[in-house]
């Protein structure tokens, strides 16, 4: 039996995310469209003589105790699976906090997966999935990842014809961070629900964005372009609603997204992450260093999809 192993955590965007209906358990239905992109953490686990869970991480603002996700990932396996001992995890941060990018949701995502497979468990990605949906709502999706349908509170996950390698530019402004229950609840306090579904014939447009992913596996390299064009054109994101009257330094930076010409530019998911699809790498990083230049305070990534989830971590 290995006694330790180290797996990427990557990131993840929303293509899509429409609210459509309050929840009695305080959530929200959700359709989501959602894309593994290759920002990644790497999460360290190594098999311990003791009993206890001991999480260490090298950014500062991360804690290190029950409230963190991942440490929370490790005692639900424990209580679930009597042969599961002490463990120690290591998290070192690349994947921005607070970002609308599911950091923490990846990192509890891959200490299930790591302590299944450090402990042998056997377990299947559905039985991994069920176990995510107790800890949040984008964990689940972040155990397999690629590009998949969410639905329900996000914990439904179908799996849509892999996107892989179109090219993404990730931004944030350093001093914004976001909230994703802050931002739920003044979507549902404002009453935007209601409108919303007024609004429905006009933006939703989840099944044309799942119909362009599933003819895009058909096709060859040369018409990635024309997949991310077209995808491009349907991003949509319910909560830019409430989140964007709020941070005019998050609509200020669409809009300097958008001026660099990308296919398509969208807050990711609560923000304060906003994206944009470009053409290509060489694009990416044009854009990237556009905006950087003409806005301070903002970091920038330039990274592309990807096709998985928690993977081992190479060198």
């Amino acid at each position: 039996m290995s006694k330790s192993l180290s797996l990427k955590a990557p990131a993840k965007i929303n293509f899509y995310l429409q609210i459509t209906g309050n929840r009695p358990d305080g959530y929200h239905d959700l359709v989501m469209i959602m894309q593994s992109v290759d920002l990644s953490d790497r999460v360290d686990l190594r098999q311990t003589a003791s009993e206890a869970i001991v999480v260490h991480c090298d950014h500062p603002q991360v804690p290190q105790d029950r409230t963190n996700l991942a440490d929370r990932a490790a005692h639900l396996m424990q209580q679930r699976f009597p042969s599961v001992g002490g463990i120690e995890i290591k998290i070192h941060k690349n994947i921005p906090i607070a970002a609308g990018l599911a950091g923490g949701s990846t990192d509890a995502a891959a200490v299930l997966v790591g302590i299944d497979r450090l402990w042998q468990l056997g377990l299947t990605q559905p039985e991994l999935r069920e176990l995510a949906a107790q800890l949040g709502s984008d964990i689940p999706f972040c155990i397999s990842g690629g590009t998949a349908l969410a639905t329900g509170r996000g914990e439904v996950i179908t799996p849509v014809a892999d996107l892989a390698d179109v090219a993404i530019v990730i931004c944030k402004p350093k001093d914004i961070a976001i909230s994703t229950a802050w931002a739920y609840q003044t979507f549902r306090a404002a009453g935007l629900l209601a409108q919303g579904k007024q609004l429905q014939p006009s933006h939703d447009r989840s099944s044309e964005m799942l119909a362009v992913l599933e003819a895009a596996k058909d096709k060859h390299n040369q018409a990635l372009i024309e997949v991310a064009t077209q995808l491009g054109q349907l991003l949509y994101n319910d909560l830019e609603r409430v989140v964007l009257p709020a941070h005019p330094a998050i609509v200020q930076l669409k809009q300097q997204l958008q001026a660099q010409a990308p296919l398509g530019v969208l807050m990711s998911g609560s923000g304060a992450t906003v994206f944009a699809i470009a053409r290509d790498l060489e694009h990416a990083r044009q854009i990237a260093k556009s905006v950087v230049a003409g806005l301070p305070n903002i970091e920038a990534w330039v990274t592309k999809t990807i096709g998985n989830g928690i993977q081992d971590f190479l060198d």
